[in-house]
């Protein structure tokens, strides 16, 4: 499933070609997403996009008349093509604007979703609950020590838990807990301010870098490839249970978390 740092850099792709543009043509080939797609055509075409904002995992294309709620799912992808670009397999969704170009949403698993929100969005159901930004200023240790006073909940779960904290997905939630030296199954009420101090830290910066390098490995949303996959950069322990820890050498162990796999070092992560 695509992580933040790719939704941030798809949504970075895509919208030089989309804003200020008017909306010419909605075209459905497939309804049956994670949730069917409503019939938004008589609302949206002839609406110029305004914007194109990300909050989580979920791409926001507003209008005047309304938001266009979009998310990837676990196979989706959107990318830029022309008019005449022929319709490949799983291209469910195509968006036309006054310029000639198309966002096309291709999906194979159909797990993501296209859905329609008057404004304000806020209000959606699926975006009311959210917890704050992690690249944001509302997301700091003392926010997060009062967020997770008390619980008893492991500290991964709830780094990963959308109503505390939005986008820290599997991979980076790993990643950030092995920065700081926090081992993943210690209580989060017990994890100190100092700690969480360094945690907060290194979850910005290792989304931040991702972001950045997302943006230079993938610059072109305008041909068959627009798809952001998962960024190739240095992983310190996701995906690398029973090699060797990258500061200590010592054998990183692996375990499930939430039926997710959770892989840190036993020395350099402590509880």
């Amino acid at each position: 499933m695509p992580e933040l740092p790719e939704v941030e850099v798809t949504r970075q792709g895509v919208t030089p070609h989309l804003i200020d543009q008017q909306v010419t043509a909605l075209t459905v080939r497939n309804a049956s997403l994670r949730w069917p797609v409503p019939d938004i055509a008589q609302q949206i075409v002839g609406q110029t996009i305004r914007n194109i904002r990300r909050r989580a995992k979920y791409l926001l294309i507003d209008t005047d008349a309304g938001t266009t709620i979009v998310h990837l799912g676990m196979s989706g992808s959107l990318r830029v093509v022309c008019g005449s670009t022929p319709v490949e397999k799983h291209d469910h969704i195509d968006l036309a604007l006054a310029n000639g170009k198309v966002l096309r949403f291709n999906d194979p698993r159909r797990f993501g979703a296209w859905l329609w929100c008057e404004l304000p969005e806020e209000a959606h159901p699926l975006l009311s609950k959210l917890g704050p930004e992690p690249l944001k200023d509302e997301f700091n240790p003392a926010y997060l020590e009062q967020a997770l006073k008390n619980k008893k909940k492991a500290i991964k779960l709830c780094l990963m838990d959308n109503h505390i904290v939005v986008g820290v997905g599997n991979i980076y939630a790993n990643e950030a807990l092995f920065a700081a030296g926090v081992h993943p199954e210690m209580e989060a009420g017990k994890v100190d301010n100092e700690r969480l101090t360094v945690l907060v830290t290194e979850v910005k910066q290792i989304l931040a870098n991702a972001i950045r390098q997302g943006g230079t490995t993938l610059k072109d949303f305008t041909n068959a490839e627009g798809k952001p996959g998962y960024f190739a950069q240095k992983l310190h322990v996701y995906g690398r249970g029973g090699e060797t820890c990258t500061q200590c050498g010592n054998l990183l162990s692996e375990i499930k978390l939430g039926q997710r796999a959770t892989v840190f070092c036993g020395l350099c992560q402590t509880k």
